[in-house]
């Protein structure tokens, strides 16, 4: 049975080293379904290109003069939203990784990734995956574990700031609850401000994504967005 050919993927290059960037370009075009169809000094370059060339994955530095790689995965976010950004960095830095993931960036991959890695993973990103190189996805994974070691959970509050914040995220006001609990507005006023100090969040939509993270209440339950 004859195999289908790939699907052309066109990237767009992205460094502000010359060298590293014809070195990135040459790799790619060892394989025939990946076509360079521009290269890009910056992140503002790359905008401008991208406007017109609509590459489906971008390949860019994380650090580069004027728009770095960060701020670039952010804009195309905005402006070129079928394009995948893929960040290519010597660091492998927590930070960096956290930046990344929250810049929108769908790829994070080390300069010293073998070619065929970074082909493996320029393949997954254009098929919809968010991809990291190995020792990238470690550094995220001890990462995530750490941060929800320490996040603040359900089980510090006491139980009737747990009812309160339960209310809250019901879309009670605090009138409502006080009558509901028989206590003064301004009781519930103190336990708001003690649910909020706690978890370090400071508004009801926050408490309500925390409240259904924690299985406190339901999808279904009539809250506020």
């Amino acid at each position: 049975m004859t195999r289908a050919p790939r699907r052309t993927i066109r990237v767009l290059v992205v460094d502000d080293h010359p060298v590293v960037r014809r070195g990135l370009v040459s790799c790619l075009l060892e394989h025939g379904h990946l076509k360079v169809v521009g290269e890009a000094a910056d992140g503002e370059e790359a905008m401008r290109q991208a406007a017109d060339l609509k590459p489906d994955l971008v390949l860019a530095d994380i650090h580069m003069p004027r728009m770095d790689g960060l701020a670039l995965a952010e804009a195309m976010q905005q402006s070129l939203p079928t394009a995948r950004v893929v960040i290519l960095s010597v660091h492998n830095k927590p930070d960096y990784i956290q930046r990344a993931i929250r810049a929108g960036a769908r790829g994070y991959v080390l300069k010293d990734t073998a070619p065929e890695q970074l082909v493996a993973i320029l393949e997954r990103v254009y098929a919809g995956e968010v991809v990291f190189s190995p020792d990238v996805a470690r550094v995220a994974l001890d990462q995530m574990v750490a941060v929800r070691g320490k996040a603040p959970g359900a089980a510090q509050l006491s139980p009737r700031e747990r009812d309160v914040l339960v209310r809250i995220a019901e879309g009670q006001t605090n009138q409502d609850i006080a009558r509901a609990l028989g206590v003064s507005v301004r009781t519930v006023e103190t336990h708001r401000e003690r649910v909020m100090r706690k978890l370090d969040l400071h508004s009801v939509a926050a408490l309500t994504r925390f409240a259904i993270r924690q299985g406190l209440i339901s999808l279904d339950a009539d809250s506020p967005a």
